[in-house]
């Protein structure tokens, strides 16, 4: 059915006699057929996924055995949970969640923990509740394991008071195992005395969503597994594949590391293959030939499948739509990073973000994300200074088992090589990991989506005709490809790290196109019939100059943008946009102007702006009620910017703020941007501190100064920045103190100096700095050895010293 409205889609762009070539009336009867063939087949699929239980659903994970497992790596997270468990606190029952991904070994600490203290409980219980359906059944087993009597006329009614009158005044442990649907845990909790004795309820779920939702007090807390470090997996492993030494045989060092690295810490996976292993003889030859075949071992009738189905528990629980935003992390090469924002403009261009009122779709999508990040199905790999991921991905093991799906649901082909009669005409999505790749103009005729990663030379085919999303960046392009223009439903395009230098007019042609990213390309102009694009949502022109010679003032280069560009009333996100021009014209402020229309801009960054365009770009952005990103770079280091006139009416939800250039007083309106979390001032040169202007905003986290200011000493004061988690001081040559009062910067946990030569002590008052975790310093005075005894409580330092790392991180 897909086939058919994209089909129709196309005729509206090109005239029915060139669809009717391209499409004759028999072929198109029989994609109907068959679009018709995988509806139903589709709606069978998911009609099993979903029992038919008026009490709440229970997705019921194959059975793991965790119970004589090595308490490997779980040592330290065992004694905090005995503790827990076992302080004496308020006289109330207080619960904790152990959340992770499946196989994360949960069940196995908790077990551990349990053992170690029922004893000191009155009474205690263990029930796993996945395999209970109805809360009937789980109440009645929790009323009979607390020794009860059960009648037949016994409802939720009468269990629930006999399980309150059991508990009351007692002191009891219950362990709630395998959780997957917050209304068991809500009907318990209402089961369960909370005043006049000593409850503890531990819950283990891969649900860290249900684990969030249930959080309303101190009296809840959530326990996140973490993997085992490379260390603690390999000693696992060891055990496991080699039970009577523990030991790596010789020979094997390379092989075992690359099957433990697979493993990503998941003990699951690194017990079940070195038991597996254990029986293998141990040489090299049959090692590599397993490692090689590992995807097929974890096939369906591959010796390993048990470990897929403990997995893939997770993913038969998703919603629909979050199953195909799941299924999209196929297209990615193992321990690829995906670009959060990335990710969500690319669910949005495949139509798998479905519209909430008052929210724009890109919201939906990050809601998406949290959701599968919270469920432990994609993992956040680096985290931003908000807390929100900048990259994510998802475990070796858990790709293995999208592969397969994904395969199975032709979501889509992984071409690493091979004969391309391996594609067949069905294919959707083809992502391609090898090196120079060609598509015959005669096949796939379906494909909705085309990726290459860093392949060399692609070349893209005519027929084509139903793409909607195409991303070739980091290929051998030189010229931008002239079949681009005809793929009309195109809605994402990405050819960034390219070397295209421009793109054509005809452009204009793609109507749907959602999403334009010439990321580090060479383009510098966009031409006039862009602006016919209605729906562009991202459009992405600029690029990082890091060639020597380049001042760092100049690393940032934009595009020139046509004077009209306020036509693009649906654009959220426009970097980096040119405010200069060699004559200035009523043209030329048309385009400044211009943008105070683009009233759903959530980011904007513009480079270039002479003193006398100042008080319209602020005039201009006083105008766009959504703005959360702001960049604005001056002309020169030499000129000024002139931001004063957005006293009067700044973006009222700013969370990001760049300012680059040259400022004769500090900007007074930033102290009322309420929602600031990050900013950044650099070639500022200011003589006025700067630090009581900023030091009262709320949610502050990230404070970057970089050649700002030019006074001698910065003062701290207590109880000021409180959210404050990063200070980076950079290039401050007249600093020659820094002064943090007792009580100030309570949450700072990375502070950065360099390069300000004048400042000889290590800051007054940063032994009073009880979270910071990382002080980095280079190009300064000061030397490790001088340093370590007056900031010991510091874990990790370092100091460079021209580009040379000095230090140590402490054990």
């Amino acid at each position: 059915m897909e086939d058919v409205l994209d089909l129709f889609k196309l005729h509206q762009e090109k005239p029915w006699r060139y669809f009717l070539s391209l499409h004759p009336i028999d072929n198109l009867k029989n994609d109907i057929e068959g679009s018709l063939k995988r509806i139903e087949w589709t709606k069978n699929l998911y009609s099993t996924m979903t029992l038919n239980n008026t009490d709440h659903p229970v997705i019921v994970a194959p059975p793991f055995n965790g119970n004589n497992v090595d308490p490997v790596g779980i040592e330290e997270p065992t004694e905090k949970l005995t503790s827990w468990a076992l302080e004496e606190k308020q006289r109330r029952a207080e619960v904790m969640f152990v959340v992770g991904m499946a196989g994360s070994g949960k069940t196995t600490l908790v077990r551990s923990v349990y053992e170690r203290v029922k004893e000191h409980f009155d009474c205690h219980v263990w029930i796993t509740v996945s395999k209970y359906k109805t809360k009937l059944d789980i109440l009645t087993l929790l009323v009979e394991e607390f020794g009860s009597p059960i009648t037949q006329r016994d409802d939720v009614i009468a269990l629930t008071g006999k399980l309150r009158k059991l508990l009351l005044a007692k002191r009891y442990v219950v362990v709630l195992d395998d959780l997957w649907v917050k209304e068991v845990w809500d009907y318990v909790r209402l089961a369960l005395p909370n005043d006049g004795n000593t409850g503890r309820i531990i819950i283990t779920t891969r649900r860290g969503d249900i684990a969030n939702s249930c959080r309303d007090g101190d009296s809840i807390v959530i326990h996140k597994i973490q993997p085992l470090s490379p260390e603690r997996a390999a000693q696992l492993f060891y055990l496991k594949a080699f039970s009577g030494t523990g030991r790596c045989p010789s020979g094997l060092e390379e092989v075992s590391k690359s099957i433990i690295q697979k493993c990503d810490g998941l003990p699951l996976g690194i017990i079940e293959i070195g038991r597996f292993l254990s029986n293998k003889s141990p040489t090299r030859n049959q090692w590599k030939i397993f490692h090689d075949g590992l995807e097929s071992e974890l096939g369906s009738n591959g010796e390993l499948s048990h470990i897929v189905k403990v997995l893939s528990a997770s993913y038969k629980d998703l919603p629909y739509h979050l199953k195909y935003c799941f299924l999209y992390m196929s297209i990615f090469p193992e321990n690829y990073p995906v670009k959060r924002r990335t990710l969500v403009r690319l669910w949005i261009a495949e139509g798998f973000v479905i519209e909430k009122r008052s929210k724009t779709l890109e919201e939906v999508g990050e809601e998406y994300l949290e959701e599968l990040i919270d469920r432990n199905l994609i993992k956040a790999n680096e985290l931003d200074f908000d807390g929100l991921p900048k990259s994510v991905g998802v475990h070796s093991l858990m790709l293995m088992m999208i592969l397969s799906i994904a395969h199975e649901e032709n979501f889509c082909t992984v071409w690493t090589g091979g004969a391309q009669r391996d594609l067949t005409r069905k294919t959707r999505r083809l992502s391609i990991h090898m090196q120079d790749f060609e598509v015959s103009d005669q096949g796939l005729p379906c494909v909705r989506s085309f990726f290459s990663f860093d392949v060399g030379k692609v070349k893209i085919s005519s027929n084509f005709k139903l793409l909607k999303v195409l991303d070739i960046q980091g290929t051998h392009l030189e010229e931008f490809p002239s079949v681009i223009t005809d793929l009309l439903l195109l809605r994402y395009l990405s050819l960034r790290n390219t070397h295209i230098k421009s793109i054509p007019r005809s452009l204009s042609h793609l109507h749907f196109l959602e999403t334009l990213d010439l990321k580090q390309t060479l383009v510098t102009k966009v031409p006039k019939a862009v602006l016919k694009l209605e729906k562009l949502r991202h459009l992405l022109v600029y690029r990082y100059n890091y060639m020597e010679g380049v001042p760092p003032f100049e690393k940032v280069q934009g595009f020139k943008a046509a004077k009209d560009i306020s036509a693009l009333k649906n654009l959220q996100t426009l970097s980096f946009v040119k405010a200069s021009v060699q004559r200035r014209t009523s043209r030329h402020l048309r385009m400044i102007q211009g943008l105070g229309n683009l009233m759903q801009l959530r980011k904007l960054g513009v480079v270039e702006l002479a003193k006398e365009d100042g008080a319209n770009l602020c005039h201009s952005i006083g105008k766009m009620p959504n703005l959360h990103s702001l960049s604005v770079t001056s002309l020169s280091m030499d000129v000024p910017l002139e931001l004063d006139a957005m006293t009067y009416n700044p973006p009222a939800f700013l969370q990001r703020l760049y300012l680059k250039g040259p400022l004769q007083k500090f900007p007074s309106w930033i102290s009322s941007l309420y929602y600031l979390m990050k900013i950044g001032l650099k070639w500022s040169s200011l003589a006025e501190n700067p630090i009581p202007a900023l030091q009262n905003l709320p949610h502050l986290v990230e404070l970057q100064l970089l050649d700002a200011y030019t006074g001698t000493q910065l003062e701290f004061e207590s109880g000021k920045f409180p959210q404050l988690k990063i200070l980076d001081l950079q290039r401050l040559e007249q600093l020659s103190s820094i002064v943090m009062e007792e009580g100030s910067l309570p949450c700072l946990q990375k502070l950065i100096i360099g390069q300000c030569s004048n400042l000889v002590d290590v800051p007054r008052g940063i032994d009073n700095l009880i979270h910071l975790q990382m002080l980095v310093l280079y190009d300064m005075p000061q030397n490790a050895d001088q340093l370590r005894p007056l900031v010991h409580h510091i874990p990790c330092i370092h100091s460079y010293k021209q580009g040379r790392l000095e230090v140590f991180e402490e054990d």
